[in-house]
């Protein structure tokens, strides 16, 4: 019979036992670390520049809160690693509108900087922006806690916009919608380690949504995700946005550094909903009543009767008052009677009950409110943004003087809210510091910013294609606001000449001398250079940049753009290859990589990077042509014809795709359809000679001798050196003359 095990060898077996999962944790993690598997989940990582060590943004630190596919990254930032001696380190947390997008170097954070820098001349400062696209309180709160071990004196806190759509928000498109708090606590710390991002990619890929997106498409992506105002899982929100914003305070203070706390503005008077939803009870009896309601309601404020329109809005209201539509149009009427009090807590209602919530609502900025108002806050400091932004409007309401459309700022709210960050943070300094008298106009700062009509015109080009997308084309009035800027853009190419751009260059060059080591100031004269037509100039601000921040692909992408330009094949792959490395994201990078593969005849090489960025951006009808261009010079005509197809299908008024498929039905000897698809190419671009010369030629194959002429002599009107079209309107003349005449 065995001999019984003796109680100190029962408890040791007992130990080994409980020990063992975590010694096979710490096996398997450490062989995954070893071979490279994973992600460094922080959010800063530590390099050096120029043999100083820095602290830079960490690209993969999205991945622990988006799918790879279409992960936003963190903005270029540079932080020197020991934090010098007299300087106050200011850290800015939020979304894309506290990061300054469209671009943040003209953002609220950079009038900021540029007014306290003036302000206080003897005392440096580091601005340190966090911020970044599609992120909410979930994502925050880890970079906060990071931030917090590297010796911030001052935090300013502006979130809120992204708390419905963001990662784990109601509407979310990024995977499980509103969880509770300890689940995404989990989910998110569990990354932290290798093993976590080994089984939650296993997870992912078991259980991915049919209707996640590929890549990433904007504010696009998020119309089938419409959430109803009275949605219990908006609740789930305000829960969890409260309990990360107070971690996020308390790791602010925690640290030592004062906190200034910021309500969130948002455009209420010129923003619609974005989408809404009628509320689910509503019987078919009602919907009727409520749509004819409605509808006379915009009938009689079309014909300014304002006061008929109201009594329709309220009437209305009785049978579905959370219908979002409603409330922004009864708030319009009301704001064009004066009644002011009245009309901003309809818009605010508006707002509140977006169907697709993209803007901070009341409840968020309430929980912002009440955050301030907790006993023992000391160095807590509640700025009410949004207040201070309204007060110098005669309505008391932000619009377009301050926002492009929902919540991004333009140069003037960017301004007014630097200028008012700079106002509240002077406070929080310590005492004695020499001060200049007053503050920077908002010429001075653009001046500081090197803001040229160049830099401004890039932006509200972006800006205007960017409204021209849904979900802005589904807002009332939409059309009229591109109108509005287009119309700005043309007026200031107006004042757009030679002398201007001399004068531009030279304040960029002051500014620079000031201020050499200033990344976004260079990109900027980089971007104007570009903009005035100096290739050589900008490559060499680009290669600066790129020793500013090595980390950055944006660098190594623009670069590799130029150089292909001047035709530097070879230096221009080394550079987009590192692009698409550093940022494997880059649709565009890979979209160039395969232009420049294919210019220099690797066309396998290029077909393989144009099939990443066609996965990435499936619906990109430039993308297609291009393949099918390729595929034209392989001789694989019947795949190149189907290309050009495509692309015509997904961008109707594009002429390029017709013109290339009128070459292919050419050669494959279809006349007919030949000479349609370059119809269509000159119909699109009247001012094509090619195009004009290629219809020509199809007309007289078919015979069509007199449109062939006139197609002949318009190239040639176009083009007066084009030889071909010359040679071919005198053959076709001539045939014309040698016709019987009737």
């Amino acid at each position: 019979m065995p001999k019984p095990l003796s109680r100190r060898k029962i408890w040791l077996f007992r130990i080994t036992l409980l020990l063992l999962p975590f010694v096979l944790l710490g096996v398997l993690e450490t062989g995954l670390r070893l071979g490279g598997y994973g992600f460094d989940p922080h959010f800063f990582k530590r390099i050096t520049i120029g043999n100083q060590p820095w602290f830079v943004q960490n690209d993969d630190f999205s991945f622990r809160f988006f799918p790879r596919n279409n992960a936003r990254n963190p903005g270029a930032l540079r932080m020197p690693a020991v934090k010098p001696p007299g300087t106050i380190r200011i850290f800015v947390f939020g979304e894309s509108a506290a990061m300054g997008d469209p671009e943040p170097a003209y953002g609220p954070a950079r009038y900021l900087e540029i007014q306290l820098r003036e302000k206080f001349p003897d005392t440096k400062f580091e601005v340190v922006n966090t911020a970044f696209t599609a992120i909410n309180s979930h994502v925050i709160l880890p970079i906060a806690r990071e931030c917090a071990r590297h010796d911030g004196d001052i935090w300013i806190i502006y979130m809120g916009n992204n708390e419905m759509v963001g990662p784990f928000g109601a509407a979310t498109v990024f995977g499980r919608r509103a969880p509770p708090l300890p689940y995404v606590r989990f989910v998110t710390d569990v990354q932290r380690l290798r093993t976590g991002q080994l089984f939650a990619g296993l997870a992912r890929k078991l259980h991915q949504h049919g209707a996640e997106p590929t890549s990433w498409g904007g504010m696009e992506m998020f119309m089938q995700n419409e959430i109803a105002p009275d949605s219990p899982l908006r609740e789930n929100v305000y829960r969890n946005f409260q309990i990360n914003l107070d971690d996020i305070v308390r790791a602010g203070l925690g640290c030592g550094a004062k906190v200034l706390l910021n309500t969130v503005a948002v455009n209420l008077k010129n923003c619609p909903p974005f989408a809404s939803r009628h509320e689910a009870g509503l019987s078919p009896a009602d919907r009727a009543h409520f749509d004819l309601l409605f509808t006379n309601g915009l009938q009689a404020a079309a014909q300014h009767d304002f006061a008929g329109a109201e009594k329709s809005y309220a009437q209305a209201a009785q049978l579905d008052a959370k219908y979002a539509a409603l409330q922004y149009q009864w708030g319009q009427c009301l704001l064009a009677q004066t009644n002011l009090t009245a009309a901003r807590q309809h818009l605010q209602l508006a707002c509140d009950d977006d169907a697709l919530p993209f803007r901070t609502d009341s409840r968020l900025n309430n929980l912002i409110t009440q955050e301030a108002q907790k006993a023992g806050r000391r160095h807590l400091v509640l700025f009410d943004a949004s207040a201070a932004l309204t007060a110098e409007n005669p309505d008391d309401l932000c619009g377009t003087e301050t926002f492009y459309e929902h919540v991004h700022f333009d140069f003037e709210g960017s301004y007014r809210l630097g200028l008012a960050w700079a106002q509240q943070v002077a406070k929080m300094l310590p005492p004695g510091l020499r001060q200049q008298a007053g503050w920077l106009s908002k010429a001075e700062c653009e001046l500081r910013l090197g803001l040229s009509d160049w830099n401004r015109a890039t932006i509200w080009d972006l800006m205007a294609r960017r409204l021209q997308m849904p979900p802005f084309t589904s807002q009332p009035g939409d059309a009229e606001r591109v109108a509005a800027l287009d119309a700005r853009i043309r007026k200031l190419r107006t004042h757009m000449d030679t002398n201007d751009a001399a004068q531009a260059r030279k304040n960029f060059q002051t500014q620079l001398d000031g201020q050499p080591d200033d990344f976004e100031l260079r990109e900027n004269f980089a971007l104007f250079l570009q903009a005035t037509g100096d290739l050589p100039g900008a490559i060499a601000e680009w290669r600066r940049v790129h020793e500013l921040i090595p980390q950055d692909y944006l660098p190594y992408f623009q670069l590799g753009r130029f150089l292909s330009g001047s035709g530097d094949w070879a230096e221009a792959e080394a550079d987009l290859r590192t692009a698409i490395q550093i940022r494997p994201s880059l649709t565009d990078g890979w979209f160039e990589l395969g232009n420049v593969l294919a210019a220099q005849g690797k066309y396998a090489e290029a077909l393989a990077n144009y099939a990443v960025a066609r996965e990435q951006q499936p619906q990109n009808a430039e993308m297609i042509l291009r393949i099918g261009k390729v595929h034209a010079l392989l001789n694989q005509h019947a795949e190149a014809a189907r290309c050009f197809r495509e692309a015509i299908q997904l961008d109707p008024a594009g002429w390029e795709p017709h013109y290339e498929l009128g070459g292919e039905l050419d050669a494959a000897g279809q006349l007919d359809a030949a000479r349609d698809e370059f119809a269509a190419a000159v119909r699109l671009n009247p001012g094509y000679s090619r195009a004009h010369f290629n219809y020509g030629v199809l007309l007289a194959k078919l015979g069509q001798l007199p449109a062939a002429q006139s197609e002949f002599a318009e190239a040639l009107r176009l083009e007066p050196g084009y030889q071909n079209a010359r040679a071919a309107l005198a053959k076709v003349q001539m045939l014309l003359r040698q016709q019987p005449q009737n």
